[in-house]
């Protein structure tokens, strides 16, 4: 069992023909991805080779749904077209759309994120690493070897945390390991990670990873306290960032004492999910839960 896909999962590479698609493609290829096809409308029906996998391209996404039986996509896109592939993937009905871009402005992630929540599309992403299940397929840039398949479900804003976070527990092994982005706008939350993982039957402890600025994982503490029963250990980037100072992820704004490291722990420990203050020690916290 995994989260929004698996083995069976036959993916499509929107940007496979340029050089980060080329490189990630080859990746995703040698971690048993079902990669069976890229799509660029200026070089629709030729072909690519990944070290003896010959990978047709096609003119359009509906195109290569029809061909291959696609039903998931990683866009490798740059950000001024990120928003028109995105929307070409939703108006084909693909079910699922891991948007690796980052840059994107968020004019454009809101409009594609809204539109494809209205066509039950959904979006993993903007500016995110991605999504892994161990030993199954890997639909993004997150490396395949740090890890193995396990109990622990990881949900993740920061693309460098979900990676440490998967090294440090890699004797365990993970269902699925999620990137949801730092962008103020992205179209899956640490909520649905939060749902999905309880309803998984794999999963059976969650790190869920967030940082300074907005109040998503606020909400995610709410969410957990009403709705999930499993263990939830969790670290909030940013304990020692400076007031007033502007962190990496544009999603990183704070203001006042909303959004800060510390407020985010005292919700989150209330709805008794235990909090480290490094990846380490949440990692040590994990192992504790599991028993």
């Amino acid at each position: 069992m995994a989260i929004f896909c698996d083995a069976n999962t036959r993916v499509l590479v929107q940007g496979m023909t340029g050089s980060e698609g080329r490189k990630h493609t080859a990746r995703m290829l040698a971690a048993g991805t079902q990669i069976v096809g890229g799509v660029n409308p200026a070089k629709g029906g030729q072909t690519m080779d990944f070290d003896g996998s010959r990978v047709p391209v096609f003119a359009s996404v509906r195109e290569a749904m029809d061909a291959t039986g696609a039903d998931a996509s990683v866009v490798f896109v740059p950000p001024a077209g990120a928003k028109a592939a995105v929307i070409e993937a939703v108006d084909a009905a693909m079910p699922l759309v891991v948007v690796i871009t980052e840059g994107i402005p968020v004019a454009d992630s809101t409009a594609f994120v809204a539109y494809a929540a209205q066509h039950q599309t959904r979006i993993i992403g903007p500016n995110c690493p991605g999504i892994i299940v161990p030993g199954q397929t890997n639909l993004g840039i997150t490396p395949a070897n740090i890890t193995g398949p396990g109990p622990i479900g990881l949900v993740s804003k920061s693309g460098t945390l979900t990676y440490q976070m998967m090294h440090e527990l890699r004797d365990v092994g993970f269902s699925t390991g999620l990137g949801i982005g730092g962008d103020p706008v992205v179209g899956t939350t640490h909520i649905d990670a939060l749902a999905a993982f309880e309803a998984d039957p794999q999963t059976a402890a969650i790190v869920m990873i967030g940082e300074i600025g907005g109040d998503a994982e606020e909400r995610a503490a709410d969410f957990i306290h009403a709705h999930v029963s499993k263990p939830v250990v969790g670290y909030v980037a940013g304990f020692t960032a400076p007031e007033g100072k502007t962190m990496g992820h544009a999603g990183a704004i704070v203001s006042g004492s909303s959004g800060t490291a510390q407020a985010k722990k005292i919700m989150l420990e209330a709805a008794g999910v235990q909090v480290g203050l490094s990846p380490s020690q949440t990692a040590l916290l994990l192992r504790e839960a599991l028993g």
